[in-house]
């Protein structure tokens, strides 16, 4: 086993939140001591329902908010943002893709200035060099140079979850953390997506914490499962196991009200789609 590219030992999140204008304060625990460890190249899944805590499990791996206790270790060096600022070489090494791409793209900025920004922000890249590597990995998601000039509401869904992913990219980040990255697009668009995700993790070595409440999405895209359960990581396991034998009753129920679909059925319905668009049907 190699040495995980990043670690949580005992991850706490806790809020402190005032019951009306003049009552006490109480403190809400978001996260409650998770643990996992994700080597280079692999995909953890983290699954719940809404409000079980993997949002801002993601907003501390990401550096954005920072964990209460325990410890958050990157590529083996431990990191607390709430005891000094991160360097911008650690930011650069992990990167995020949010739920909603329209949301996440100022409508006001060009496609080639989203992609550029990060580099102009945290390199001494200069501007042509800039450019050439935004044009590039437009490509590398699929989109053609011609976008670079395009404002982000003249794409599709899908057009833009692509943008969305090219800019985290943009840094050659280690890590990519990916909220819920499928779920507002069309099951044709997901497919596409996520074998654009396989392919791009392939080729760059990436690690991903991919979090979904979608199982099919998680049985495609998965090596290791974590559920999580008002905070806590109830159970952990290889996705094969997990699938085939869960052991923890939330586990089982969560599985129990999904509607089954696997990975045979995601592919079956991008090739469905792709003789579609041949045919021109």
């Amino acid at each position: 086993m190699s040495a995980p590219v990043i670690e949580a030992r005992d991850i706490r999140r806790d809020y402190l939140v005032k019951r009306g204008l003049l009552g006490k304060t109480r403190t809400v625990q978001a996260v409650k001591g998770v643990s996992f460890a994700v080597e280079k190249g692999k995909t953890l899944a983290i699954v719940g329902e809404s409000g079980c805590g993997k949002s801002t499990l993601a907003r501390i791996l990401t550096l954005i908010d920072p964990q209460t206790s325990g410890e958050l270790r990157i590529e083996g060096s431990p990191v607390d943002i709430a005891a000094g600022r991160p360097s911008r070489d650690l930011r650069r090494k992990v990167q995020i893709v949010f739920q909603n791409p329209y949301g996440s793209l100022n409508p006001r900025q060009k496609i080639g200035s989203v992609l550029t920004e990060p580099l102009a922000l945290n390199t001494d890249k200069p501007a042509a060099e800039r450019r050439d590597l935004a044009m590039a990995m437009l490509t590398k998601v699929g989109l053609q140079p011609e976008h670079y000039n395009r404002y982000p509401h003249m794409f599709s869904g899908g057009q833009r979850q692509r943008i969305a992913i090219a800019r985290a990219l943009m840094l050659n980040p280690s890590i990519l953390v990916l909220d819920e990255p499928v779920s507002a697009l069309d099951l044709s668009v997901q497919a596409q997506i996520l074998n654009l995700l396989a392919d791009l993790q392939d080729e760059f070595d990436l690690t991903y914490v991919f979090i979904s409440h979608d199982l099919s999405v998680v049985r495609f895209i998965a090596d290791e499962v974590m559920v999580m359960y008002y905070g806590e990581a109830v159970e952990q396991a290889s996705k094969e196991r997990i699938f085939a034998d869960p052991q923890h009753p939330y586990t089982r129920t969560l599985f129990a009200a999904t509607p089954r679909a696997d990975a045979d059925s995601i592919r079956r319905r991008m090739a469905a789609k792709t003789a579609q668009a041949r045919t021109g049907t």
